[in-house]
């Protein structure tokens, strides 16, 4: 038990390096979390601050995930522990101690952390997500897309019914931690419609 804890530590500790908030400060000098879509992630660094930027930190923020689970195989814990250890992660990502606990979505650290667990599931969940990403340019829309067939792809894939429980929670942590903007982006989708509406019926 004092291996899962501490496991469970270092994942946290990990997920809580604010990436995106060092680049930006590094190269603009500017709180990523005060711009853009105050995101604190490699979508809203590319945004903002440039492609190359954003890369960088997407694909440190994927390596926080699947190094924080990486940890955890290594020290010999068992799975519910390894599953722990990759919550902890996500959650510093989310509430990072190091940025005052006002962090990003995790996206790319849930990548990192299936890359481990399921490399199968995620790289097909990845297909997924570049359709509608590249035809619509919609990255949220893409991602949750994505994470809601996950534990589908999982449960085709692997054998771990535990790990299938796992994804759900995961992504009903993601659920509730997006809520807010799920509701803005519905909010948009209506707002839309209705306009639509009303320019058809004053063409008529």
């Amino acid at each position: 038990m004092p291996l899962g804890i501490l496991s469970i530590i270092i994942g946290y500790l990990l997920g809580s390096i604010p990436t995106a908030y060092i680049v930006s400060r590094v190269r603009k000098g500017i709180d990523i979390r005060n711009v853009g879509s105050r995101n604190m992630g490699g979508a809203n660094v590319m945004r903002k601050i440039g492609t190359h930027e954003g890369v960088f930190v997407g694909l440190i923020d994927i390596a926080k995930g699947a190094g924080a689970i990486l940890i955890a195989q290594t020290l010999n814990i068992s799975e519910l522990w390894v599953f722990g250890t990759g919550f902890g992660a996500l959650a510093g990502h989310n509430f990072p101690v190091f940025a005052g606990f006002k962090g990003g979505r995790g996206s790319a650290t849930i990548i990192g952390i299936f890359l481990v667990l399921a490399p199968r599931s995620i790289l097909v969940t990845l297909a997924i997500i570049a359709i509608p990403f590249f035809t619509t340019r919609k990255f949220m829309s893409a991602i949750f897309i994505g994470f809601a067939l996950l534990p589908l792809f999982v449960w085709l894939f692997e054998d771990s019914l535990a790990l299938v429980y796992y994804v759900l929670a995961i992504d009903v942590f993601m659920l509730v931690r997006n809520l807010s903007d799920i509701k803005q982006a519905l909010a948009k989708g209506v707002i839309k419609d209705i306009i639509f509406d009303r320019k058809q019926k004053k063409v008529k």
